[in-house]
């Protein structure tokens, strides 16, 4: 009897469970899967980016023969949340932001104030921390409806899946939201966000060009102030402080005709902070291992390497300087300081906030270790 009136008390709390009565239909949800925020006349601007996932589903039928349509939606507002807000008047479905992958910004936006566009971003529940984040010159809405190649799917483009990239031509390292906010808060923090533009020249389909994403430069923040921008040209010399660097090459000269192609992989930093009286100088070492790509011409193995070396002393010296141009520490230099001698680096900075100047760079040094010479092995002495 006990017994039965505790299964009868069960089915009463059953009775009561709500079960799935909030749920929602998924295709009846509008997925952002990228924002582009812009900040014009006193007010911010918002654009949405809204793909149909049945379009770009994979299967047996699927053809790549049709285009896929990118939906935009725009808002305005004095604050960003009320620009959004303003998004959801027109949208017709609920708008589920959980598929956020990028974040487009423009000079504007930046300039106006990095830290409210996050915190707006990083206070609401749907919204991930590993979002992509850019920063772009060229008109928003055109960044929004770029297209990929072959008529893949707008995911499969630099700007969702950058890495991808990367892991094959390493330049410009792609930042997570995330990671930017916490560089620009660090006391001696510089952040980068890589510089997003459409390039309109290098891709046919058939005879009409077709422009493509492309990756130029980046845009810097240091003691959380707009530095403004470098290209990536200008940027050579970073790309051998990156631990995540998987393969970028080398001309061998650098100026004239090249003698050998090299790519450079795998290397490693040392940045070694000197004081000397009432100013901080800094020793750089950089170990690079390489592979021969091409050989133009018979050059002896330590030629080469010897070469090289000077080749990436040029650019990071090169790099460094622009970066001073703008007052943007590069090469996070500053930040050796603070770790290592904490006092020092409050009382050089109570005097001015960029501590920085030609002569702070005292030392280069670059080993390039050749590892492989490819298949053809006998051209290597």
């Amino acid at each position: 009897m006990r017994k039965m009136g505790q299964i009868g008390i069960c089915l009463i709390v059953l009775l009561f469970i709500p079960g799935c009565w909030n749920s929602k239909d998924i295709q009846n949800l509008a997925y952002v899967t990228a924002l582009g925020i812009d900040f014009e006349d006193g007010k911010y601007k918002s654009y949405v980016q809204i793909l149909n996932f049945s379009n770009i589903a994979k299967n047996e039928t699927s053809s790549l023969s049709k285009p896929i349509p990118i939906w935009l939606g725009t808002g305005e507002g004095r604050t960003l949340a009320e620009s959004m807000m303003t998004l959801y008047s027109t949208s017709q479905l609920r708008v589920f932001w959980g598929h956020l992958k990028s974040v487009i910004l423009s000079e504007k936006a930046m300039k106006h104030g990095m830290m409210e566009i996050y915190d707006m971003l990083n206070r609401y529940r749907e919204v991930r921390y590993n979002i992509l984040m850019y920063g772009t010159d060229r008109p928003i809405h055109e960044i929004m409806i770029q297209k990929s190649i072959l008529n893949l799917s707008p995911l499969d483009t630099v700007m969702n899946t950058p890495f991808e990239l990367y892991a094959e031509r390493s330049f410009i390292l792609p930042e997570y939201g995330f990671k930017i906010i916490a560089q620009i808060n660090e006391p001696s923090g510089l952040a980068m966000i890589p510089c997003l533009t459409i390039d309109e020249d290098d891709w046919y389909e058939d005879k009409n060009k077709r422009p493509m994403f492309r990756i130029n430069g980046a845009y810097f923040f240091q003691n959380k102030e707009f530095r403004g921008h470098l290209t990536e040209d200008e940027l050579k010399g970073t790309r051998w402080v990156q631990r995540e660097l998987v393969r970028s090459p080398i001309n061998i000269p650098a100026s004239g005709q090249p003698a050998a192609t090299l790519v450079l992989e795998k290397p490693h930093l040392y940045i070694k902070p000197v004081l000397e009286k009432d100013k901080a100088r800094f020793h750089l070492q950089v170990s690079v291992d390489a592979y021969i790509d091409e050989l133009a011409k018979d050059i002896p193995h330590k030629k080469m390497e010897q070469m090289a070396g000077e080749v990436l002393k040029d650019e990071i010296r090169m790099s460094y300087n622009k970066g001073l141009q703008r007052k943007a520490d590069v090469f996070m230099l500053d930040e050796k300081l603070y770790r290592k001698y904490p006092q020092k680096w409050h009382q050089l900075h109570r005097l001015k906030p960029f501590i920085l100047d030609e002569d702070s760079l005292k030392s280069i040094k670059i080993r390039v270790s050749i590892e492989s010479s490819g298949k053809y092995k006998e051209r290597v002495k």
